[in-house]
């Protein structure tokens, strides 16, 4: 892992500050002597060996890609700049001769070096996977949280190379995917209750997440407070809001048909782009005419950029610039490691519609299709300001207050939340969302309230 992150210092940035932000890392501080080791060390488990095996396969051939990636953008230059003046370089961006004969060599290089260890490594996982009747370990939240953030900005590319390090979209707990028939979730589940939430996280994150470093998780305090059994997504944030969206769709169909308790209440808590998954499943839901989308009661976004987030949009325009001369177009391709999950979040596309045959990277306006709020559930809107006062330009430094709250100047794609489901929280930032008691006493006192009528 960290021979390719050293290749790709630019995402090694990204995960690093994904790391932080999400309180998985410190915060940088003066260097002080490393914590003396531990007395005893009993080494990995069988399952954290495999588990090891499979990610150093998946950043071996990632490091491939960045390789070959990195030597198409060097020739890609090297063309420009031998070319006429005035004139645009070959097609194929190739250059000729010797120097060509030199970039192909390292392509060719870098591919049977990365193959040959993707072979071997592959071998190896299978030896040491865990024993029949054997336990299974626990996933590690440092390892979790990396694999998240990769998969938040290269999700796409993981799942189209079937990368080892793809996530599988699941409904966790404590880390371990729940199985969907009623005598195996039985027993995984052994609390489940008549009330069920579903927790869905957000870009670059995973379920192990939503328990912060001050010990809160959303989940398990509605769970104490409320009595639900809390029920975790883990899904890749890098594929398209549409692609998770129908997969969680099937996901919750089968959840609810399996669940081993007859169902009184269902909630859902969404956090940033877990709110565009969510609506897109109620979206697929109903039109394949199941059955969960009817009897969901709440859906609670927290910092949702229902119509898009800052940050994809200053990448948008960053791919744009680089694209304005000959001598920088080909550095145009940094600008587009950016997965579709990523690229969604320009507008907030829900569906296969808003993005299909549209180049996702180009200067495309919003052409999203209408998805209104779902009839017959109780949505509510949580925005975060960082700030005193509503900031209508930086919000919570991801996502705009207006975004969050759903408000747009075109009548078709504003979403229609009641007043009194609507509410701001100031001075904190879009993680502190998943902290913060304010934000919790307000979700819990909106799904303690019965007695307010749905929409």
């Amino acid at each position: 892992m960290e021979d390719f992150l050293a290749a790709a210092p630019g995402l090694a940035h990204c995960v690093e500050r994904a790391l932080r932000a999400q309180r998985f890392l410190p915060m940088p501080t003066s260097r002080t002597a490393p914590p003396p080791p531990d007395d005893e060390d009993a080494g990995p488990s069988a399952a954290e060996a495999a588990s090891h095996a499979r990610a150093l396969r998946g950043a071996a051939r990632l490091a491939t890609d960045a390789t070959t990636g990195l030597t198409d953008l060097v020739e890609a230059v090297h063309a420009r700049i031998a070319s006429v003046p005035g004139r645009p370089g070959p097609a194929d961006e190739r250059t000729r001769g010797i120097t060509g004969l030199v970039y192909k060599t390292v392509r060719g290089v870098t591919r049977a070096v990365g193959g040959s260890v993707d072979t071997v490594l592959g071998a190896l996982a299978p030896a040491l996977s865990p024993q029949t009747g054997e336990r299974a370990g626990l996933p590690s939240p440092e390892r979790e949280a990396v694999l998240a953030a990769l998969n938040g900005v290269l999700g796409d590319h993981l799942a189209k190379t079937a990368n080892p390090l793809t996530i599988r979209m699941a409904l966790r707990r404590g880390g371990r995917a729940l199985p969907l028939q009623r005598e195996a979730l039985a027993a995984a589940v052994p609390d489940a209750g008549e009330k069920l939430l579903v927790l869905i996280h957000g870009l670059c994150m995973n379920d192990l997440q939503w328990r912060r470093s001050n010990g809160h998780d959303h989940g398990q305090a509605l769970a104490a407070a409320l009595g639900f059994t809390p029920v975790y997504l883990h899904y890749a944030s890098g594929l398209h809001v549409s692609t998770n969206g129908r997969a969680l769709a099937n996901q919750l169909e089968q959840l609810l048909e399996q669940w081993p308790r007859p169902i009184a209440r269902f909630a859902i808590v969404a956090h940033s782009m877990g709110g565009l998954v969510a609506r897109s499943a109620l979206h697929y839901g109903r039109a394949a005419q199941q059955h969960w989308p009817d009897r969901l009661d709440d859906l609670a976004f927290l910092g949702t950029p229902h119509h898009g987030a800052l940050l994809e949009r200053g990448g948008h325009w960053l791919n744009v610039c680089l694209g304005l001369t000959a001598y920088t177009a080909p550095f145009a391709r940094l600008a587009k490691l950016r997965s579709a999950g990523i690229t969604d979040l320009r507008y907030g596309n829900l569906l296969d519609e808003d993005w299909q045959g549209i180049d996702r990277f180009g200067p495309a306006h919003d052409q999203r299709h209408a998805v209104p709020l779902p009839k017959g559930v109780s949505c509510y809107a949580i925005a975060a300001d960082m700030g005193s006062q509503s900031n209508k330009l930086l919000g919570d430094g991801m996502v705009t207050v207006n975004s969050a709250l759903g408000y747009h100047e075109d009548p078709r794609l504003k979403l229609s939340f009641a007043p009194a489901r609507q509410w701001i929280a100031y001075g904190i930032n879009h993680w502190d969302l998943l902290n913060q008691s304010a934000v919790y006493k307000q979700i819990r006192r909106w799904i303690a309230c019965r007695g307010v009528a749905k929409m």
